[in-house]
């Protein structure tokens, strides 16, 4: 049974907006990372609605007044798993604090690695590099082309990434390939994710298609999500979260090409869903702005959102509860285009909510989990610490 006073829960993910560093960031090159305040540093961002629920009263921002009076809870969470990566963020979010991180490859894959993949796609391979998924379409995509070779990469991250063009790999057998990739990689050695990349356009004038797909490695343990699911709670993921999770613990699901797409989703959920937990995320942020360094970019899509939040917002019925935040960092004003091992901001809004309480500083991710857990009367999750009592007025 769900708490009295919150009967749905919205989360939405901004893919990773951070909001700096955290104390371990050092062992992971990101000193001195912070997304979201060195974006502020940069740009004027004009985000009312973000800055009235109490975004810049979880630190500082350039030219953003706190508000007297937020109309959010707010504090920032620490990532508790080490890594740095969507999967690892997402799924301690829900709950699991993993021991150790998925494996990563700075130096591309073994070669025995590659040759089997080769092997039994029955094509060689183009790349096998860290790099950026953009720039090695620029670089590699007109000898694809050619060849038919398809692009192997990978990041910071645990990914094995397949670039290919449409018309010389249809996408389903991209996905095909990547399903033996998957195999080899995630299932053989533990990776975290397989991904399709697939691209259109011309040598100069390549851009990435909504085809993406993520192949996950299933949970490790169950989640917030399998619990739900299991007392007949109903999950509606929406954008990248089914992939995420290989599925598991989600009931309806909603595919979508872009951030609109996603708040569109969003906001037909708020006007027709049952009580139950509606889960998003906004990638756009991490793989339009952040993997490229693009500082205007990343600015001009938060103030997009910031418009929809401020549509959003009275559209909430009494007993629903809002909670904005992310999964890791992706600075765009560094050198690097890799995630960024940062805190995460969290607001918690709705009719309930004690406004302007300051959570502060969680030990984990999956503090939101547990809190959650709580309000929807499923057992308690073995990790994380609830603020539910910290946040409900009535309470």
């Amino acid at each position: 049974m769900s708490h009295p006073l919150f009967r749905r829960v919205f989360v939405v993910v901004l893919d990773s907006v951070g909001v700096g560093e955290l104390p371990d960031a050092s062992l992971y090159g990101d000193e001195g990372s912070d997304t979201l305040g060195h974006i502020a540093a940069q740009i004027p961002l004009r985000i009312p609605h973000l800055n009235a629920l109490g975004v810049s009263s979880i630190r500082p921002l350039s030219r953003l007044t706190p508000p007297a009076a937020p109309l959010a809870a707010f504090g920032r969470l620490n990532e508790a798993s080490p890594g740095k990566d969507s999967v690892t963020g997402h799924w301690e979010l829900m709950g699991i604090v993993l021991d150790h991180p998925f494996p990563t490859f700075p130096r591309g894959f073994p070669a025995d690695t590659i040759q089997e993949f080769e092997r039994r796609i029955g094509r060689r391979t183009l790349g096998n590099t860290v790099a950026s998924g953009t720039q090695i379409i620029d670089d590699l995509g007109e000898e694809h082309m050619r060849t038919g070779a398809p692009i192997v990469y990978t990041s910071a991250d645990s990914v094995f990434q397949i670039a290919a063009h449409e018309d010389i790999i249809p996408v389903p057998e991209l996905y095909r390939i990547c399903e033996i990739a998957y195999d080899i990689c995630v299932k053989g050695m533990g990776l975290g994710r397989v991904i399709a990349r697939p691209f259109i356009g011309t040598p100069g004038h390549f851009s990435r298609t909504a085809n993406r797909h993520d192949y996950a490695m299933p949970p490790t343990r169950e989640t917030l999500l399998d619990m739900l699911t299991a007392r007949g709670i109903p999950v509606l993921a929406i954008g990248k979260i089914k992939d995420l999770f290989a599925g598991h613990g989600i009931g309806d699901s909603i595919r979508a090409a872009s951030d609109s797409d996603v708040m569109d989703a969003v906001d037909r959920a708020v006007r027709e869903s049952p009580p139950g937990l509606v889960f998003a995320n906004l990638v756009d942020f991490d793989a339009k702005y952040g993997h490229r360094n693009d500082v205007a970019g990343y600015a001009a899509n938060l103030e997009r959102f910031d418009e929809r939040l401020g549509r959003l917002l009275p559209s909430l019925r009494k007993d629903d509860l809002l909670v904005l935040t992310a999964d890791h960092g992706n600075d765009p004003t560094t050198p690097s285009t890799d995630h960024s091992r940062e805190f995460v901001p969290l607001l918690a809004y709705g009719a309930h909510v004690r406004a302007g309480v300051d959570l502060g500083v969680r030990s984990s991710f999956a503090d939101l989990g547990q809190t959650l857990a709580e309000i929807f009367g499923v057992a308690p999750l073995p990790n994380g610490r609830s603020f539910l009592g910290e946040i409900a007025a009535d309470a």
